[in-house]
């Protein structure tokens, strides 16, 4: 007999989630030919017979398909745990590394300790809301949470092209996230001003003033060198990053990392404004006095070729250059904000400013949609034809040049160094 009734203690609802309470379940068990030799498929705990009769019809027809594999069958009934510690391994080469990184961790932290013991071809979606409520109930932010249900509705949706689940569960959940975020608003262009006061002849009067005028990534910062640096010609090259995930006291770099952007094979250059060029100078004079004392008190200069090092040339941490910005933020007074608002702040001003959408999005070497997002537009952006849009140079040297004149000229706070340093 296919169908096959037995009592179990704790019986799950019609949601997958257990009830506490004791009832009957119903079990799927076939015997099936595969290249002349006998072989079995069960499921088991169907909360109704109607359920499991149905499952049996629908696995009667599969099993009779020559292009059924019980291979897939087999990896089907494998813990969650298993699955994903595999599938991530496997999705690895499609992901940047801190992609990868970000992916791990949550895996591991969040998704396995609640639905890592569950089977595969058992996960439903309200086990997975139920995973949801639970990590709100760690006061987990919300972009956290999201981002454990967008790893499962990848990894998920790689199971069902694989063939070991009929449907991905993680798309059908009923949880709705709010559209709002907690991220903060984007400093203004005067309390940019504020902000460049107070990090003005410190390590990071640098870091922050190209971050905001510029738009460019923490890595992005960290992994410029002087060979994409053209002070003649007033142009940088945004063509490569800090690797991810450098190891502490490292002195030398040898190879940087590809630019997170649209123009990832050649990234992207910038105009050098008449007013942005000073933090370009004086950082090389501050280097040429760091290799100069390194060189007079003999100690060792690691020269990366960096345009923002430490004073022994040494290449910055990202991560920990990120923790220790959160203090210098909470030191000026100065709303919350992360090192990548920064960036965010660049897009937003710049736009209001001058209105151009694309010439924006070109200077961040972002895509449209992306813009779009850091932005907050919520129309749909037409790609095709913004295919065919070039920005030139001297449009970009307009859009800087009105910028920057804005955030630097009315204060010009740089000239004051060593004041209020953090």
């Amino acid at each position: 007999m296919a169908i096959r009734e037995r009592q179990v203690k704790n019986k799950r609802n019609s949601n997958g989630v257990l009830t506490g309470k004791p009832g009957t379940v119903y079990d799927v068990n076939l015997k099936y030919y595969q290249n002349g030799v006998q072989k079995s498929y069960g499921k088991r705990g169907f909360v109704t017979k109607k359920d499991a009769l149905q499952h049996e019809a629908e696995m009667r027809l599969k099993l009779q398909a020559p292009s059924f594999s019980s291979v897939s069958q087999a990896e089907s009934r494998q813990k969650l745990r298993d699955y994903l510690n595999t599938w991530v391994e496997n999705y690895k080469p499609n992901l940047r590394p801190s992609t990868y990184h970000g992916y791990c961790s949550h895996i591991r932290n969040q998704i396995i300790p609640i639905l890592g013991e569950v089977r595969l071809n058992a996960l439903t979606p309200a086990m997975i809301d139920d995973m949801i409520r639970q990590l709100f109930d760690r006061d987990l932010s919300q972009s956290t949470v999201r981002y454990c249900q967008r790893i499962l509705s990848v990894s998920l949706g790689c199971a069902v092209k694989y063939g070991y689940i009929d449907t991905n569960p993680a798309k059908n959940i009923i949880t709705k996230f709010s559209k709002t975020s907690n991220v903060p608003d984007p400093y203004t262009i005067p309390q940019l001003q504020q902000f460049f006061a107070i990090v003005a002849g410190t390590k990071w009067e640098f870091p922050v003033v190209i971050a905001a005028l510029y738009g460019l990534r923490i890595s992005e910062i960290l992994g410029l060198r002087w060979r994409n640096v053209d002070l003649d010609a007033r142009e940088l090259r945004v063509v490569e990053q800090l690797p991810y995930g450098l190891e502490k006291g490292v002195h030398e770099v040898s190879e940087m990392a590809p630019v997170k952007s649209k123009e990832a094979g050649q990234g992207r250059t910038l105009p050098i404004t008449e007013v942005s060029l000073r933090f370009f100078l004086r950082q090389k004079e501050i280097q040429e006095q760091q290799k100069a004392l390194c060189r007079s008190s003999g100690t060792p200069y690691y020269d990366n070729d960096l345009v923002y090092a430490k004073p022994d040339g040494s290449p910055y941490r990202r991560d920990k250059l990120s923790n220790e910005f959160g203090q210098v933020v909470r030191r000026s007074g100065l709303p919350h904000n992360r090192f990548h608002d920064l960036r965010h702040a660049a897009a937003t001003n710049m736009h209001q400013l001058t209105g151009d959408y694309y010439t924006v999005s070109e200077i961040l070497g972002h895509t449209l949609e992306g813009t779009a997002k850091s932005l907050g537009f919520t129309t749909q952006v037409n790609t095709v034809t913004a295919r065919y849009v070039e920005v030139r140079r001297e449009r970009k040297q307009a859009v800087l040049k009105l910028y920057h004149e804005a955030a630097l000229l009315p204060a010009e706070v740089s000239e004051n160094p060593g004041q209020n340093s953090p």
